[in-house]
């Protein structure tokens, strides 16, 4: 049993939402109860006590959108890389990448991203990955990765016939594989959506081999729109706009989440809205690729669950959020929208979009939550309370703030040091893969 208190206490409930000086107490991978911290002192006297140091003790991050296969990226330039479209960023950089990927170059990957994540306060991810080097086996190299460091995890392969017909059936086989596991696990801590890359690089036929092995398992997550690509290829190959093909292709619905969803039309997101279909926006990967301003004042106001990412253009969450209000208000030209829509995106809308994947409740600090808190080094200047908490979040803190990280109950990242977990061997071990990686792309050494 854990208590953590000795700071201001975020809780998202809407029962008790904040305390100057409150403590949350965690046993069996569950919140137990939250409160006033000498209350819970005395009423848990045989709890450990993790000292927020004067900090803010608040329910971890959920980023529902990332790739852990650009994990190796960081700094890397390939010889001759100069994109002018989207398409040449994906090709070039991003498949480039991934073409290149071993099994120990995915799981390097998987281990960059979430030590990362857990750095900053992040404690739920969900994971678009693609490997195509060597597809079999990836997804259950990142599982193990996972479930070693201690994140929480939603994970799938991304589908794409960019790289034959052979990739393609393989990229099906792990998904539905995988899928099968984690049905079969039932694992609170590792989750399965079926994956799927840009619309354009799938065909009708390899969407019925998918529903086909996907058997109703789970949901899809999958890559719509990011670009005018999607929109070209739906319209002059299929005679429709890519959110009507996915629905006359049976991929919609409650449990499937659509990445992106820039380029949709006001119909379009009126089907979204009908069949209960996620949406999943990343500000800073959209402004990077040059692909457009999300449609996200829109999206909200017609009731579609939309969440928050990041691409794994960063893996901090109010880095993210911090992008999100503004490129907002720039697109909308009006400096008072979008408050709402941000902040409820990432602690309102990421735990909805958990929900309908981990059986205990995310993003919240409540009697039968998940234990997974963090405490933020956060001692402000100006007043702090709970009708300012959101300001606090957007214009004082970012995830390096993190010094501890709680998930299911377990302390794996304790005032700024992982618990368990020989971080400097670690890194050593994906600086040579990483090495190994730059020089296939390169074709010298590193």
């Amino acid at each position: 049993m854990l208590l953590v208190g000795n700071g201001r206490l975020i809780t998202r409930s809407e029962a008790l939402p904040y305390l100057e000086d409150g403590a949350v107490v965690l046993d069996g991978g569950m919140v137990v109860e939250a409160g006033p911290l000498a209350q819970m002192r005395a009423k848990y006297p045989q709890a450990e006590f993790v000292d927020a140091r004067g900090g803010v003790i608040m329910p971890g991050l959920i980023n529902v959108h990332t790739h852990i296969y650009s994990g190796l990226a960081r700094g890397l330039a390939i010889d001759g890389f100069r994109p002018t479209n989207f398409f040449e960023v994906l090709d070039g950089q991003w498949w480039n990448i991934d073409r290149h990927l071993t099994l120990d170059g995915t799981r390097a990957c998987a281990y960059a991203t979430v030590l990362d994540c857990i750095r900053d306060g992040v404690t739920t991810i969900f994971d678009h990955h693609a490997s195509f080097g060597e597809i079999p086996g990836s997804l259950f190299a990142i599982k193990d990765v996972c479930h070693e460091v201690g994140i929480r995890a939603n994970l799938c392969y991304e589908v794409s016939e960019r790289d034959g017909a052979e990739k393609c059936a393989q990229a099906i086989r792990e998904n539905a594989e995988f899928a099968r596991w984690a049905r079969d696990e039932d694992d609170d801590m590792i989750r399965a959506m079926f994956g799927g890359h840009a619309l354009f690089t799938i065909s009708d036929k390899t969407f019925e081999e998918m529903v086909r092995a996907n058997d109703g398992m789970t949901g899809f997550h999958i890559h719509v729109a990011e670009g005018m690509n999607d929109v070209y290829d739906s319209l002059r190959n299929y005679g429709c706009r890519p959110v009507n093909r996915l629905l006359y292709n049976g991929i919609l619905g409650e449990k499937t989440m659509l990445g992106h969803c820039i380029h949709i039309s006001p119909a379009e997101m009126d089907i979204l809205r009908e069949t209960g279909t996620m949406v999943c926006h990343n500000p800073e990967s959209n402004m990077g690729n040059a692909v457009g301003c999300s449609p996200v004042l829109q999206l909200y106001a017609r009731g579609i669950l939309l969440g928050l990412g990041t691409d794994a253009y960063t893996h901090d969450m109010l880095e993210s959020l911090k992008v999100l209000l503004p490129m907002q208000r720039h697109n909308a030209c009006d400096p008072n929208v979008g408050w709402c829509e941000a902040m409820g995106m990432l602690f309102r809308n990421n735990p909805a979009i958990c929900a309908r994947y981990f059986q205990k409740p995310l993003g919240v600090l409540e009697p039968g939550a998940a234990a997974d808190v963090i405490v933020m080094d956060y001692k402000p200047f100006t007043p702090f309370s709970a009708e300012n908490i959101d300001g606090h979040m957007l214009f004082g803190m970012m995830g390096k703030n993190c010094r501890t990280t709680i998930i299911n109950g377990k302390l794996v990242y304790r005032d700024r040091e992982f618990v368990g977990i020989d971080e400097d061997r670690i890194n050593a071990w994906c600086l040579e893969q990483s090495k190994k990686l730059w020089g296939r792309l390169n074709h010298r050494a590193y």
